[in-house]
């Protein structure tokens, strides 16, 4: 009998969810097979079996917290199957009813899903083997489950909502009949929020992490953010000329962000301590430039690292931010993939952000914020014009790194971006 344990994952995580089992007892599994999920505070993992058996028991069910060493379930050594313990308390069950005929058990389909979805759907009582997927291999996100509930809603009949009547007072023969007028019917705050409907969802391990990280950050950095506008004609313009044949040659479309991220990368050069921490009374200066990319998932924002940056052409960016973002969307990525970085880049113009200040990636200084591009009225040389401009924003620590710096590290950016051969010439 072989014990499946939960691993070290990381320096930094010690406890884990148990998320979707991926097999059932009695099922042969190969060494390597997927077994189970786990769901961390930076990543779903992924249990695998390490040799060739038969799934006999679980031990941790779906939903239930684990840490280091815990035993999640146990396999039987061979290709043969073994019997798990539903099987013993099935044949126990025919040897005392062998008059009755056995009735076929329909298996139930096996749906993924993560822990919260789960819980989500329990509480909503929804069968997610009945909710529709959008991709994501088969596997059930929170989209799905919410699209499904807003659907199930829109068809369900709408139940008219009555008053309960008052009580008529009783008539006194010294007291005139009451008028005959409509009443008033008076309900308590408490009775009108009884009748309104809410939805409790746990909020799961990665979610109530970075919630507590964004509120530990603006608690004890100095926070200051500075806002700029760059033009986007000549970016736009190069993408247009050169898209069909950088995308040939490189295999790979040529994106903004590699645009960014080299300007970026030789702004921080030009202005060193962005690029830096604090720990304790010390400033730890770094000279080299591992970009985190923010991205967005079903589960939470999650910001993997491009690491060395600075030694990466254009394609070479596409190419390692597109593969980070696919791994993160499937829920892929490694603690590696997230550990480190010194500066970090967030997008929320795709999702049609104007404006905002982004939070700091603790124990980073700096964050740069890009927006929506809208074409905008702006004066040239004299003449009003319309241009592709888009907002930028730096949030940074006011405790290593001064306004004045703040600001020509962007206007840096800015001038970059606005003369891309420049680029071409600081790599």
């Amino acid at each position: 009998m072989t014990q499946i344990t939960v691993p070290e994952v990381g320096e930094s995580v010690t406890e884990a969810t148990v998320g979707e089992w991926l097999k059932k007892p009695g099922d042969l599994v190969k060494a390597g097979d997927p077994i189970v999920e786990l769901e961390t505070d930076k990543v779903n993992l992924e249990i695998t079996a390490n040799e060739d058996g038969t799934l006999h028991e679980i031990l941790k069910q779906s939903g239930e917290t684990v840490v280091v060493g815990d035993v999640l379930a146990t396999l039987v050594s061979g290709d043969s199957a073994a019997t798990t313990p539903a099987e013993t308390s099935q044949a126990s069950t025919s040897a005392v009813s062998n008059d009755q005929p056995a009735n076929p058990v329909q298996e139930a389909p096996v749906v993924r899903a993560t822990p919260d979805v789960r819980r989500l759907a329990d509480q909503e009582g929804i069968n997610l083997s009945e909710v529709p997927t959008q991709g994501n291999r088969g596997r059930v996100t929170h989209t799905d489950v919410e699209a499904y509930i807003q659907q199930t809603r829109e068809k369900a009949p709408v139940q008219p909502q009555f008053a309960p009547e008052a009580p008529q007072a009783p008539q006194s023969p010294e007291m005139p009949p009451l008028s005959s007028s409509p009443t008033q019917v008076t309900t308590s705050p408490a009775a009108t929020d009884d009748l309104r409907p809410v939805e409790r969802v746990k909020m799961s391990r990665r979610r109530l992490t970075i919630a507590n990280r964004l509120v530990n950050a603006q608690h004890t950095a100095a926070m200051l953010t500075t806002f700029n506008e760059v033009d986007m004609t000549k970016i736009l313009d190069i993408r247009q000329r050169r898209r069909d044949e950088f995308e040939k040659r490189h295999g790979i479309r040529l994106g903004f962000m590699s645009f960014f991220t080299k300007a970026s990368i030789a702004a921080l050069k030009a202005f060193p301590r962005l690029n830096a921490e604090i720990e304790g009374d010390e400033m730890i200066l770094k000279h080299y430039y591992d970009i985190g990319i923010a991205v967005s998932t079903d589960n939470g924002l999650v910001v993997p690292v491009v690491r060395n940056a600075d030694r990466l052409n254009f394609a070479g960016l596409e190419k390692a931010i597109a593969e980070l973002a696919i791994k993160a969307r499937d829920n892929k990525l490694s603690i590696a993939d997230l550990q480190g970085g010194t500066f970090t880049i967030t997008n929320g113009g795709v999702f049609g952000s104007l404006l905002s200040t982004p939070i700091l990636n603790a124990p980073q200084v700096a964050i740069l914020g890009m927006h929506k591009i809208e074409e905008r009225p702006v004066v040239v040389q004299g003449q009003i014009v319309v241009r592709p401009m888009m907002y930028l924003a730096l949030s940074y620590d006011h405790r290593i790194v001064d306004g004045s710096e703040a600001v020509r590290f962007l206007v840096l950016i800015k001038e970059l971006l606005e003369d891309p051969e420049a680029l071409l010439l600081e790599g």
